[in-house]
């Protein structure tokens, strides 16, 4: 079980993460999860949203270059050490993980991240037999 990951390329210079998200927002995308990884040129702003396939069709309307991916959404425990016994857990079961990053919620008792891994399929089955929560995107929409 995957969500959809919307990566858009920004350049980095003042003002252009605003000039995306205000597409975004007066097509009333919802940002549910985002990060930004960037270079002194460029910058890769990758988000979660309520609608991707929207997401991409006002993005490809302004001329932006990005791509989907599916990654992972996990909910863990709000507490220390909760995300490393997910990936423990991942460690032990040798799945590669290429970026993680976290996002908030109006929840107090759980905190959600979202994983990037080299094989969705063998990270959902090792990580739901271990009792770790992967969310789908409508679990997502209802945060």
């Amino acid at each position: 079980m995957t969500v959809d990951q919307i990566s858009i390329f920004v350049e980095n210079r003042p003002g252009c993460l605003a000039d995306v998200t205000k597409i975004m927002a007066d097509s009333q995308i919802d940002m549910r999860a985002l990060s930004i990884a960037e270079t002194p040129d460029f910058g890769i702003l990758r988000a979660i949203v309520n609608d991707t396939e929207k997401t991409a069709r006002i993005l490809q309307e302004a001329g932006y270059i990005y791509s989907t991916t599916p990654v992972l959404a996990i909910a863990i425990a709000d507490e220390p050490g909760s995300l490393y016994q997910v990936l423990a857990v991942l460690k032990e079961y040798n799945i590669n993980l290429e970026y993680v990053y976290a996002f908030v919620t109006r929840k107090e008792d759980e905190a959600y991240m979202i994983l990037r891994v080299a094989d969705n399929d063998k990270a959902y089955e090792v990580l739901s037999s271990h009792h770790v929560k992967v969310l789908s995107q409508e679990d997502l929409n209802q945060l």
